[in-house]
């Protein structure tokens, strides 16, 4: 008997090509459990942020002092805080505050810091000594202690918010774009493009930076969490989010002194911090497997 008919014996009458459900379920199916169960719960909560604005139940801003401290139930289903603010209401327009920040803060860190690390592979020299040296000093000093710092002097806004986070937060995203892009500019296609009379830059961006998205996506997922825990650390010191806007931070600060009459108000804002960072690490810690998975 033939290869062919070893194949063809083997084959089930009734099989047929794979649709394209078929394909997606088969993909999923492939995904490491914790990229499943991050990627689904950052995505609800994602589209409850978006949807805050239609579906929260109250002005987040709203106050009733007859109302204060009221337990949970039929008007406040999360209850009330110290000035009879609905919690609920609260907790999702915080969320998009929280969130918001720590997206754009680390879009911006991963975007610079990447195109600086992958700069220095490059062109190496003095120039990468000096980046190098002062990535080294800013990693000395823990990334909240820089964002405090110029908070401190600069003020509370959004914007000096999010500059404080980008100073101290780019350093990190810089040395792994460096290391990844001298290893990947030891492999032989990289030196075939240069003997081809490829440039820096087409080489940089055709090659260098595709095939270190992997690692660096992976890293960004984790450094959310990072970033989404400095902002509510800063909004419980009052050096962020400034009110009557509220965020997680802030809610957790104003929660303090009820916390053995009304836990809740504390337990609602973290319980928020932790399982969207918990959400976004799972991301990160499934492409980490993921690409191990691929070789």
């Amino acid at each position: 008997m033939s290869l062919l008919d070893d194949h063809l014996t083997s084959k089930a009458p009734n099989d047929a090509p794979a649709t394209g459900v078929g394909r997606g379920r088969a993909g999923l199916r492939t995904w490491p459990p914790s990229l499943l169960v991050g990627a689904t719960l950052f995505g609800l909560i994602l589209i409850t942020l978006i949807l805050t604005p239609w579906i929260m139940p109250h002005d987040p801003a709203a106050q009733n002092l007859a109302d204060r401290l009221a337990p949970s139930g039929a008007t406040h289903l999360l209850g009330s805080d110290h000035l009879g603010r609905d919690v609920l209401s609260r907790l999702m327009d915080g969320g998009r505050f929280s969130v918001s920040i720590a997206a754009i803060t680390l879009l911006i860190c991963a975007v610079s810091g990447t195109l600086v690390g992958i700069i220095c592979a490059r062109r190496g020299g003095k120039f990468d000594e000096f980046v190098m040296r002062l990535t080294d000093v800013l990693l000395a000093f823990p990334e909240i202690i820089v964002a405090l710092f110029l908070v401190a002097i600069l003020g509370t806004n959004y914007g000096t918010l999010i500059l404080a986070l980008v100073i101290g937060g780019w350093t990190p995203f810089a040395r792994l774009a460096r290391s990844v892009a001298l290893e990947i500019g030891s492999h032989d296609y990289i030196e075939a493009a240069r003997a081809l009379g490829c440039s820096s830059s087409f080489i940089m961006f055709r090659h260098i930076l595709p095939n270190a998205l992997s690692p660096l996506l992976a890293h960004a997922a984790v450094r959310f969490g990072h970033k989404l825990i400095t902002v509510g650390a800063l909004s419980y010191l009052g050096l962020g989010i400034q009110p009557p806007d509220a965020d997680w931070g802030s809610m957790l600060a104003n929660a303090q002194p009820y916390l053995t009459k009304t836990p809740g108000l504390i337990i609602y804002p973290g319980l928020a911090i932790f399982v969207t960072a918990l959400s976004v690490t799972l991301i990160g810690q499934g492409l980490n497997a993921r690409r191990n998975q691929r070789g």
